[in-house]
């Protein structure tokens, strides 16, 4: 191994990308708290509007995102991994800053979708560091970016919540684009990419699908792990409501649900790293399918809780088995594809995610608004346990 062989800096690599994951996650969902009265103050007073204005301006870079994340995959699979991450951070450099220099609604629409196009940089991290990390600690280093990635989504709004009313909202938007543009830097000049092997030039090489010979493993990861954000965010919509049926005192209602919704998230990142050194030992599909099977086992005890608490630790303990089943899910893409197509299959797995992102709050919110609150427990639930047994029928058999 050379000393410009990119593997001899994966350590750096690794911690580099989750510098960078945690700043463009904090970016993306440091509005959340805010987003309401910035719509207002870009002119819709109806309170009707403002909701569904912020609606569409949130979720409008999860959906762009969901759409190019294959594209940037495939690209850099084609011209490099490191150049894609480059082109992210300083794409959100830009798109965050410009955001703050909004004028109305359309524009900030216009600009969060553009941040979602350009952005991608958690994802690209996870397959430069599944392509760059050695197989043997393939699982610890992407559970170490699955806990920069939660770290990021639990102190975004926590950070959106406290910045606004010290610097105001436009200079918050200034310093999400600043601290994203020292990631920029980092990006650029500390990561190292292995030499990517020359293409015969009279040999064609397929890519994408095709170029996998089993797939079985690989859809049955595309939907583990659409299945973990479903799970992960089912419970958004009813969260408040289901909460005030079971703490007495009203003025604690807002505490406790915003408990209930961090909870998870810490628990994943305590855990991530953690599990995905354990699958690096007992194997990531042990861990995958009991992941889950301890996830259908924990949402039913879910519904049938008398006290705000018991639903704090019990979805803490849901997210330390969550935390385990990303990096799991990409190591097993990493292993059961090409090299020269694991950026585009991992974009598919991150299109995947994001699906189950917004699938989630929507079929929790139709099946609490008609079938009860405890039927979205429970329903995820009997999903999480068939994914396990999917994941259980789909893992390789070797002789």
């Amino acid at each position: 191994m050379t000393e410009d062989d990119g593997t001899d800096y994966w350590r750096r690599n690794l911690w580099v990308c989750v510098f960078g994951s945690f700043t463009t996650i904090v970016a993306m969902t440091l509005l959340l708290p805010f987003l309401p009265l910035y719509v207002q103050q870009l002119g819709v007073s109806d309170r009707t509007a403002i909701v569904e204005w912020s609606g569409m301006a949130y979720g409008a870079t999860f959906l762009s995102a969901a759409l190019f994340a294959p594209l940037w995959g495939r690209l850099g699979d084609r011209y490099g991994r490191k150049l894609m991450l480059i082109r992210s951070s300083l794409g959100m450099a830009v798109a965050m800053s410009l955001i703050g220099l909004s004028q109305n609604v359309y524009q900030l629409v216009a600009l969060r979708l553009l941040a979602g196009l350009l952005g991608g940089y958690s994802s690209g991290s996870m397959i430069l560091v599944a392509t760059q990390t050695p197989r043997s600690q393939t699982a610890w280093a992407l559970g170490t970016m699955s806990s920069g990635v939660m770290a990021g989504n639990l102190a975004g709004p926590l950070i959106g919540g406290a910045l606004p009313q010290w610097i105001g909202i436009r200079m918050t938007f200034a310093a999400a684009g600043a601290i994203i543009f020292v990631a920029f830097l980092a990006t650029a000049v500390l990561i190292r990419e292995a030499p990517r092997p020359r293409r015969a030039a009279n040999v064609r090489h397929t890519a994408g699908f095709a170029s996998v010979d089993n797939k079985g493993p690989v859809i049955a990861m595309l939907f583990t792990g659409m299945l973990l954000m479903f799970a992960n965010m089912s419970i958004e919509p009813i969260i408040t409501v289901y909460v005030a049926q079971i703490v007495p005192n009203s003025a604690h209602v807002t505490i406790v649900a915003g408990l209930v919704m961090s909870a998870a998230a810490l628990g994943s990142i305590l855990s991530a790293s953690r599990l995905g050194r354990l699958a690096d030992r007992v194997g990531h599909w042990t861990v995958i399918v009991g992941c889950l099977l301890v996830c259908a086992a924990l949402l039913i005890p879910q519904a049938f809780v008398t006290a705000g608490w018991q639903l704090v630790v019990l979805r803490f303990l849901m997210g330390l088995a969550l935390g385990g089943l990303l990096p799991c899910v990409a190591t097993v893409i990493r292993h059961n594809v090409p090299e020269r197509s694991a950026g585009s299959i991992l974009g598919y797995s991150t299109s995947a995610q994001y699906v189950g992102q917004v699938a989630g709050p929507l079929a929790g919110g139709f099946a609490g608004g008609h079938l009860g609150m405890r039927s979205v427990f429970l329903g995820t639930s009997v999903l999480m346990a068939a994914g396990a047994l999917y994941g259980w029928i789909s893992k390789p058999r070797r002789p």
